[in-house]
């Protein structure tokens, strides 16, 4: 009964707390452009129409990719394949397949910044 009471109690101190901190550093001052949505970087003010790189959205896609194949090979090691040569197979081959993808982006021109 006195743990409850004490945890009730410890609840209701904290509860006080955030409440009393959150009237008092609530913000006051609206305006136009702090309560318009903030999406993907673009100004919600400005045209829609306005150009932007796509070459970005590339090398995220290429960082997207060899961190999931990270997060596929390594945890390889540690589960149920204990054959090392079943695992080094499978590492080598989807290794192997990344770094053809990634030549073929190389010689394409996909890497450079500025053209």
């Amino acid at each position: 009964m006195k743990i409850m009471m004490t945890m009730m109690t410890l609840t209701t101190v904290v509860s006080t707390i955030m409440l009393i901190t959150m009237a008092i550093s609530k913000k006051t001052k609206k305006s136009r452009e702090k309560n318009s949505p903030f999406e993907c970087g673009f100004s919600k003010l400005s045209s829609s129409r306005k150009l932007f790189s796509t070459h970005f959205f590339m090398i995220a896609t290429i960082f997207l990719i060899f961190d999931i194949e990270i997060s596929m090979i390594m945890p390889m090691f540690s589960t149920k394949m204990t054959n090392m040569n079943e695992w080094m197979f499978s590492s080598t081959t989807t290794i192997m397949i990344l770094m053809l993808g990634l030549m073929h982006e190389w010689k394409t021109g996909m890497l450079e910044w500025s053209k």
